[in-house]
């Protein structure tokens, strides 16, 4: 059985162009070290107005600024909020920005989750991977922040600033609600940030 040549051509293209993708969000290996050494900054608001975002209604609940090294990424299409945040970041910094402990965890994104195993045993006690790392589902203010978010890539440091929001679809079927704090674990310990600036950072080792 032959395969039609247009359906040849369409299937290398894309062959092609999800090569060309993967190339271009290959991870980076940047030196030994702390390269985020600071906590992030978070300054909770009093009552703000509500956000109009497309479909959803966001409610700002603190300022927020993060620099950190980039974890693992991971971008959602299907799911009930992909159209609002269409990828997560798991972030760490501070010892979790070091390659000397990174390299003593597997690190994996599924379902909205970040989740880290030791390989062996923990280089760190678990209250301290805790509160130096994070997923973050990170909502685009704009084309343009969206544009920047989709060419991260694992290993960068990043800085991002921006709300930490709550969250509903103006249909009253889907709402979340963001951590307040870099203490917690499990189903909503992630941050929710409507992101309003991408910098990458130069990655210097400590």
């Amino acid at each position: 059985m032959s395969v039609p040549k247009g359906l040849l051509l369409v299937l290398l293209l894309g062959a092609l162009c999800q090569g060309w993708l993967l190339w271009q969000l290959r991870a980076v290996h940047p030196p030994d070290g702390v390269l985020a050494p600071a906590d992030p900054v978070q300054t909770d608001l009093d009552a703000q107005p509500p956000v109009v975002h497309g479909r959803w209604l966001l409610k700002p609940r603190a300022r927020y600024d993060i620099t950190a090294r980039i974890l693992s990424r991971e971008d959602y299409h299907f799911d009930a909020i992909a159209d609002l945040v269409p990828e997560d970041l798991a972030l760490g910094w501070g010892p979790m920005s070091d390659n000397r402990i990174l390299q003593a965890f597997e690190i994996t994104q599924d379902y909205r989750f970040y989740f880290w195993r030791p390989r062996h045993g923990l280089p760190l006690p678990r209250e301290v991977v805790i509160e130096h790392s994070a997923n973050t589902h990170v909502i685009p203010s704009d084309a343009f922040v969206r544009s920047q978010l989709r060419k991260l890539r694992v290993g960068q440091v990043v800085h991002l600033s921006g709300w930490l929001v709550d969250g509903a679809r103006n249909d009253g079927r889907t709402t979340f609600h963001t951590s307040m704090t870099r203490t917690d674990t499990g189903p909503g310990a992630c941050e929710i940030m409507l992101v309003q600036e991408v910098e990458i950072e130069e990655a210097l080792g400590s």
